[in-house]
C-alpha cells in the first residue's frame, strides 16, 4: 500500500535530494500552477477532465467514475511506463490529494513502483507557502542593483548567484523582465507561482548576512512584490550601474532576440505608442517593422525609458552609489567590490 506523506515531509525529503514530485492534474492546472521543480504527468487531459467534470454535474458521481476508469484504463500501459523510467523515491500530487493521486499511488502500487501520495494536494502546500510568506522576513543588510534599462541588472545578478552569491532573482521568479516588454520570449508567472518561487528561495537565504536583488517596481509582469520583498529593497544600499548608451542597446538586443519575436515587439509597443511623441513613435514603429531594431531601441531609451527613469530618480532621497563603467563586465567587477567578501 502507498504511503501519504505531510508537506512537512515533503519539503525535508525534497531539499535532500531524493524525492522526485509528479503533479498528476490536468496540464491546463499544471500550467496555472504547481509545485516548483515537479514533473506533469497527467492522469487526465484537459478535455478529458473537463468531460469528466461535466458528466459529474449532470448525469451522476458513479457515472463520472466509470467514464473516468474507462479512460484511465485505455492509457494505463503509457501511464505506468513512462512512471517507472523516473528512477528514485516519488511522491504525486493532484489538487486536494484526493481521486487522482489516491489513483495514481494504488495502481503504481500494484505494478511495484513505490510512491507516496502528498496528504492534502497542492491546495496544502498553497497553504505552506501563504502561512509561510506572512512571517517571512528577509535580510535587512541588503544590496540593491539600479540602473536605467539595458545597463545589465539581471545579468550582473545572475552571475553573481552562480558565483554563490545570495541572491532574489525576482525577474526570474516572476518570467518577466518587468517592462512594457518584458514578457517576451518568457512565461510569465501568476501570483501564486511567484510567490512559491519567492518563499523558497528566500527560505534558502535566511543564513545569509544579507541579499542581493533588482530595483524592481512594486509589480513585476503578473506578480505584486510582497511587503517584506519591498522593505528589504527599501532599506538596502542602492548600487546605480550607469553604462554607455550604446553598450545598453547591445545588451538588450543580445536579451531579448529581437528577429526571433518581431510581432511581440510590435504588438507590445503599441501599449505606450501614445505616451510618445507621434513623430518619434512613427518611427520607432517603422523600424520595428523593417527589423532595424538597434535604432529602434535607442530611440525607446531616448524618448521613453530614459525620461521615465530620470523622473523617478528624481523623487529618491535615499543615498546611492553610482557605478560608471564602460561595460557589463566591468558593473560586474565594481558591484563585486561593494560586497562583504565571500566566506569559504
Amino acid at each position: 500500500m502507498f504511503q501519504d506523506i505531510t508537506i512537512e515531509q515533503l519539503l525535508t525529503r525534497r531539499t535532500s535530494g531524493e524525492l522526485t514530485l509528479i503533479d498528476v492534474r490536468s496540464p491546463s492546472e499544471y500550467q496555472e500552477n504547481t509545485i516548483p521543480g515537479s514533473l506533469n504527468i497527467p492522469i487526465f487531459d484537459d478535455a478529458e477532465r473537463a468531460e469528466i467534470g461535466t458528466i459529474y454535474k449532470q448525469v451522476s458521481v458513479e457515472a463520472a467514475k466509470d467514464r473516468g476508469l474507462e479512460i484511465v484504463s485505455a492509457k494505463l500501459p503509457t501511464f505506468i511506463k513512462t512512471f517507472a523510467q523516473i528512477q528514485g523515491p516519488k511522491a504525486v500530487f493532484c489538487w486536494r490529494g484526493g481521486m487522482r493521486s489516491k489513483t495514481t499511488a494504488t495502481v503504481l502500487d500494484l505494478m511495484g513502483i513505490k510512491a507516496s501520495r502528498l496528504m492534502g494536494g497542492i491546495r496544502a502546500y498553497r497553504q505552506w507557502v501563504v502561512a509561510t510568506l506572512d512571517g517571512l522576513e528577509l535580510p535587512q543588510a541588503g544590496y540593491v542593483i539600479n540602473g536605467n534599462t539595458g545597463t545589465g541588472k539581471t545579468l550582473i545578478l545572475r552571475r553573481l548567484q552562480a558565483e554563490g552569491y545570495p541572491v532574489l532573482d525576482l525577474e526570474a521568479m516572476a518570467g518577466h523582465r518587468g517592462s512594457i516588454f518584458g514578457h517576451i520570449g518568457l512565461h510569465a508567472n501568476n501570483q501564486k507561482s511567484f510567490e512559491a518561487l519567492l518563499v523558497e528561495q528566500a527560505l534558502m537565504l535566511q543564513g545569509s548576512p544579507y541579499v542581493l536583488m533588482e530595483g524592481e517596481s512594486k509589480r513585476v509582469g503578473k506578480a505584486v512584490l510582497p511587503d517584506c520583498v519591498v522593505r528589504s529593497k527599501e532599506s538596502g544600499t542602492q548600487l546605480f550601474i550607469e553604462l554607455p548608451l550604446e553598450e545598453r542597446v547591445r545588451h538588450i538586443l543580445e536579451d531579448y532576440q529581437p528577429m526571433q519575436h518581431k510581432d511581440e515587439l510590435v504588438q507590445a509597443f503599441k501599449h505606450i505608442k501614445n505616451r510618445i511623441h507621434t513623430p518619434i513613435a512613427k518611427e520607432i514603429e517603422a523600424n520595428l517593422l523593417i527589423g532595424q531594431f538597434d535604432r529602434a531601441v535607442k530611440l525607446l531609451l531616448d524618448h521613453y525609458y530614459d525620461p521615465r527613469y530620470a523622473h523617478a530618480m528624481s523623487q529618491y532621497e535615499g543615498d546611492r552609489i553610482v557605478i560608471e563603467v564602460h561595460t557589463i563586465d566591468e558593473a560586474m567587477e565594481a558591484v563585486k567590490a561593494h560586497l562583504p567578501v565571500k566566506t569559504p
